[in-house]
């Protein structure tokens, strides 16, 4: 990783590849929304308040919160203001694993957007699984 601007980068690029999804700040972090309204994804490049450290909030499915957590708490915590609705806090700054920062963006997704956008993700994940034109 090459500094805050390329993980702010990489978390752009996962987040906006997701149908109809947008980045605006909140909070005066960059944030992502479900047509520009539902949240999914919040960075804090620069930590948040007791957190001094990068880290991303993520919408989560029920129970995936809790499960994170008991599985490494070292890198997934409960965030203040949203944790409890079930999104999980994940830490950025112990070498993070791009393709399971990934998977949490695309569940965080899943866990706000509507079915008509979730079927689009699932059409698209297919065509690029299959290597359609």
């Amino acid at each position: 990783m090459r500094g805050m601007e390329s993980t702010t980068e990489r978390i752009r690029a996962i987040c906006l590849r997701l149908p109809e999804a947008a980045e605006r700040l909140s909070h005066g972090a960059p944030a992502f929304f479900v047509r520009d309204r539902k949240q999914f994804v919040m960075l804090w490049a620069d930590g948040h308040h007791d957190d001094e450290f990068p880290h991303l909030w993520c919408a989560a499915p029920p129970g995936a919160q809790a499960e994170l957590i008991a599985a490494d708490s070292a890198r997934f915590f409960r965030p203040p203001y949203v944790g409890h609705r079930g999104w999980v806090g994940v830490r950025l700054d112990r070498d993070p694993d791009w393709t399971e920062i990934a998977e949490l963006c695309v569940d965080a997704f899943r866990a706000v957007a509507p079915r008509t956008l979730l079927a689009r993700l699932d059409e698209n994940a297919l065509r690029d699984f299959l290597e359609l034109p």
